[in-house]
């Protein structure tokens, strides 16, 4: 059995790959760029971009891990039902879709396409803390919006092995999970791991929500993905800071605190 993962030199899509060559699959791996691709040599790695199906190659595959998102401006794909129809004549039995925070195109595509499909929805990757890096290194302080509200933010790793268990175990057909970590914790609560961690004091400088979105408009930010961002940070739904216990029923063990991630990725802050 061949299993293909897109977006496979991503965030959760390396784990995926991971993960199923821990299972002992043969894995495929697309990306728009494998010579960058820094994959294990024993995976299959081609050349494909979701917004154009007619490059991706479902030929012998099983299942795949499949994004909602492509291109280089991270856009909803509109390409949902061409991407489903090729795999489902391809033979595909199962597609486990990482779910972008709405239903679109690729969701609806798959829920009618009469496969086993399962969504996987993470609230939040750790992994997006490493957008504090720079100032934390620099200025041993960061400037952030809305530092106490609450998340229950997941490792990226934990996605990537239940994106693969549930691709290569039954059980989980026409399932939405919610993924998330074992605790919820606000931006500074997570800021002062991030310093116990390097054994160092650091600041969260409070912005008001006008001086986040005058930065984010700075940094070329449409308008709506603006208001996407400061509704989705200072008014999270419920479901963005709600533990569930998804991971450990679906893996068997805990899913990893965020502490265990800084732990392990402290030298990018240091």
């Amino acid at each position: 059995m061949t299993y293909l993962v897109t977006g496979a030199t991503g965030k959760a899509g390396r784990h995926v790959v991971s993960a199923l060559l821990a299972a002992g699959k043969h894995v495929r791996a697309l990306t728009r760029n494998p010579a960058e691709s820094a994959l294990p040599p024993e995976v299959e790695v081609v050349k494909g971009d979701l917004t154009d199906p007619a490059t991706v190659p479902f030929d012998g595959i099983t299942g795949v891990h499949l994004l909602t998102i492509g291109g280089d401006d991270y856009a909803t794909l509109t390409t949902g039902p061409e991407l489903v129809r090729r795999a489902a004549d391809a033979g595909v039995r199962k597609i486990a879709v990482l779910w972008n925070g709405d239903v679109g195109p690729v969701e609806e595509a798959v829920a009618a396409s009469g496969l086993e499909w399962t969504r996987l929805q993470p609230t939040d990757f750790m992994s997006n803390t490493l957008h504090l890096a720079p100032s934390i290194r620099t200025e041993g302080q960061v400037r952030e919006p809305f530092a106490d509200v609450p998340a229950a933010p997941v490792d990226e790793a934990d996605v990537g092995a239940v994106s693969a268990a549930i691709l290569t175990q039954d059980g989980h057909a026409g399932k939405a999970y919610t993924l998330t970590g074992p605790e919820t914790l606000t931006a500074r609560q997570r800021l002062a791991l991030i310093g116990a961690a390097l054994g160092r004091d650091l600041t969260f400088v409070e912005l008001t929500e006008e001086q986040a979105r005058a930065r984010w408009r700075d940094q070329g930010m449409s308008d709506d993905m603006v208001d996407t961002l400061a509704a989705w940070q200072g008014n999270p739904p419920p479901h963005a800071y709600t533990v569930t216990n998804t991971v450990a029923e679906i893996l068997g063990r805990p899913p990893r605190s965020f502490e265990e991630w800084v732990k392990e990725h402290a030298p990018l802050f240091a």
